[in-house]
């Protein structure tokens, strides 16, 4: 906590295909010859096993330094004296599952993080001391899941939190004593309420809910007490891109995300006594994303809105000065990722791109920066390749930002296309409310170092750019939403990218349903697909939801289709890919995590089933360890090396030798082992 970082997130070769088709899969990888590359092949350990370090965070009050690095090859938290960081120990003892997010409670005296089982999705919140180590479940409940509601710089000894245990759906609001672990009743959630803004004080006075028109109601709290009618609301228009954002220390400003009244989402302050907003940044082509802010006033300092880059602005002279300092000092885009109580020390991020990332901490007054780590040594000196922001022409005239990067030695003049044109690969991102983004991307390396150019798209309904561009994916569930898709890779061929025929489609959760729709229902478009996590049948993934997600439900029918009408259950119907299993003749690659909550096995294995049924092949993995994506270092190098050799036969790049990657996972191929070179049934 104390991050100062809002990010707007409002609200990742097997031949399935019947005999005769595979004699013509036979034919096509034939004619693809392999890519010329004398690149180094980079380990996939170097690339998703664990990093060195990462996650770089300093106490508020500036005595410890901590990171996450591996402790017997699990993801730990290490703390050190900020003065030594050189005298570092393991806080945390996890052996079955690496933590991933962590944070130092306000007033310096414990590590909190939060840890869920088998990708349950169930976090609870636990406390370490650094001193002692001593270690404590602070959330001590079955089947709940945690969210940190407010934390304070007066009452630094507490934090508010919300739970459902009493009631899945919806999150009741306690205190929690962080030295004593003793939960106080708040405000009990009756009223089916999603969400709650607290002050400085931790004071609730805001609560959120949705309503009828797939959009928020915001009302106002006074003594816990949440006022019967809304003094503010949002349609479905502006539901993704309009909520508060925090209030000033001394209460008197609220901000707000806001993009009522315009098409991107602007900073808005609004004054608590009068009611009278005032815009403190807009910009015309995306949303504020993210903004710093000074720790003890609250007083927002900088704000970056993400078009093709992430740019950061500053509001004042000394804040401006200190990102001045740092990007005349850092190669690439940088974050500032954590700070002290007093705004005098930061810790920063940089990304390169091209080099692996540095953590280092920054002494404003001092004028000093001092490098902490690299996050992965091991690629130092590797052949990463730079990332190309492109502005592509969907076929209705809609700009798609997207990202391109291609293998090494394949563009001698460095103008964004390659010499010769190479084997593509489209990689979807999910949500499909998210957005890719430039910078340091761990599946594009891969894959180019492979031999692949490497196509990310933000596919109409993706966030960062308003809504209208949110809005055109509405109700667009593989329609115009993949047309986008199939619109860029004609853009791809007619630069000279790529080749139609050389062409994979590969993602995860919605990029999981974008494979499947790609693989279905235009099956001549991709040579091949990779699933990961993504639905088959959008009827079934609506109704197995995870209950907190109740409060959006309405959201989701008027985005994807209604399965509670008779049209719109025709609609998703319609645009789900196991209805249309049965027009699959090209490879297919799915993984799945047993313990998924937002995307549940039985999507993975009813399409699995109905290919089955039509004596079509497909290699299917599930981890019985995972959820949604595979958390495990060695469950993602695992289905990463199986991917990388599906690949390889189909489009005709590079791949290393599965090895023991597999064995080394608690990977179980369920279907299709025989389809990939190397891959035993387990």
């Amino acid at each position: 906590m104390n991050s100062n970082r809002f990010p707007l997130a409002l609200a990742g070769c097997a031949l399935g295909l019947t005999i005769g088709a595979a004699a013509a899969a036979e034919a096509l990888a034939a004619t693809v010859a392999p890519v010329a590359t004398s690149a180094p092949l980079i380990p996939r350990q170097a690339i998703f096993g664990n990093p060195t370090k990462a996650a770089g965070r300093i106490s508020p009050d500036g005595r410890w330094l901590s990171w996450l690095a591996p402790l017997n090859g699990t993801l730990n938290v290490w703390v050190a004296p900020a003065t030594n960081p050189g005298a570092a120990k393991a806080l945390t003892k996890s052996t079955e599952r690496p933590i991933r997010q962590y944070f130092w409670a306000p007033d310096g005296k414990s590590v909190l993080y939060v840890q869920d089982k088998g990708g349950d999705e169930n976090f609870l919140l636990y406390s370490v001391d650094p001193v002692t180590g001593a270690e404590r479940n602070l959330t001590p409940f079955q089947k709940t899941r945690v969210e940190v509601i407010g934390d304070s710089t007066i009452h630094r000894d507490r934090i508010l939190i919300g739970l459902n245990n009493r009631d899945p759906r919806y999150h009741d609001v306690y205190s929690l004593d962080l030295a004593s672990g003793k939960l106080t009743p708040v405000l009990t959630n009756t009223g089916e309420y999603s969400g709650f803004t607290a002050d400085n004080d931790l004071v609730v006075r805001l609560a959120s809910k949705s309503n009828a028109a797939g959009g928020q109601d915001f009302y106002r709290v006074t003594g816990n007490v949440v006022a019967d009618k809304p003094f503010a609301s949002t349609t479905l228009d502006d539901a993704l891109t309009t909520a508060p954002a925090g209030f000033t220390a001394d209460g008197k400003t609220l901000y707000w995300l806001d993009s009522r009244g315009r098409n991107t989402a602007a900073l808005i302050g609004q004054d608590v006594a009068s009611g009278a907003t005032r815009v403190i940044a807009q910009d015309p082509r995306a949303d504020i994303g993210e903004v710093l802010a000074e720790p003890l006033t609250g007083r927002i300092e900088a704000y970056a809105a993400d078009y093709l880059r992430n740019r950061w602005t500053a509001l004042d002279p000394k804040t401006r000065a200190s990102l001045d300092f740092l990007d005349k000092r850092l190669v690439g885009d940088f974050h500032v990722t954590s700070k002290t109580l007093d705004d005098g020390k930061w810790v920063v991020v940089n990304d390169p791109v091209t080099a692996p990332g540095k953590t280092w901490l920054y002494d404003r007054a001092a004028g000093k920066l001092t490098e902490l780590f690299t996050s992965r040594p091991e690629l130092v000196g590797a052949p990463l390749q730079p990332m190309r922001p492109l502005e592509i022409k969907a076929r209705d005239g809609l700009t798609l930002v997207s990202y391109l990067t291609l293998p090494p030695g394949s563009d001698a003049n460095a103008d964004g296309v390659p010499d010769h044109p190479v084997p593509l690969v489209l990689l979807v991102h999910g949500g499909p409310w998210a957005r890719d983004s430039y910078g340091s991307n761990a599946y594009h390396q891969w894959l180019a170092n492979r031999g692949y150019a490497v196509l990310s798209v933000n596919y109409r309904g993706s966030t960062g750019f308003g809504k209208t561009f949110i809005a055109a994916g509405n109700l667009q569930w593989g329609a115009r939403m993949h047309d986008d898709l199939l619109d860029a890779v004609d853009w791809a061929v007619a630069h000279g990218v790529t080749t139609r025929d050389k062409v994979a489609i590969m993602g995860g959760s919605y990029g999981g349903y974008a494979t499947l729709v790609g693989m279905t229902f235009t099956p001549d478009r991709f040579a091949c697909g990779v699933d990961i996590v993504g639905p088959s049948n959008l009827e079934t993934l609506l109704k197995t939801i995870p209950p907190y997600w109740t409060p959006v439900i309405a959201q989701f029918h008027q985005r994807m289709g209604d399965p509670t009408t008779p049209a719109g259950l025709a609609l998703i119907k319609e645009r789900s890919p196991l209805y249309k299993a049965d027009r699959i003749a090209r490879p297919l690659l799915i993984g799945q995590g047993a313990n998924d909550p937002r995307v549940n096995k039985a999507e993975s294995d009813q399409i699995v089933e109905a290919m089955k049924a039509k004596g079509i092949s497909v290699t299917y993995v599930v981890f019985p360890d995972e959820g949604h994506g595979f958390a495990k270092p060695a469950n993602n190098t695992a289905f990463n090396a199986i991917a990388e050799n599906f690949l390889a036969p189909c489009l005709g790049g590079r791949a290393e030798p599965i090895g023991s990657a597999v064995s080394n996972s608690s990977a179980k191929i369920v279907e299709g082992a025989q389809h990939v070179t190397g891959l035993a049934a387990r």
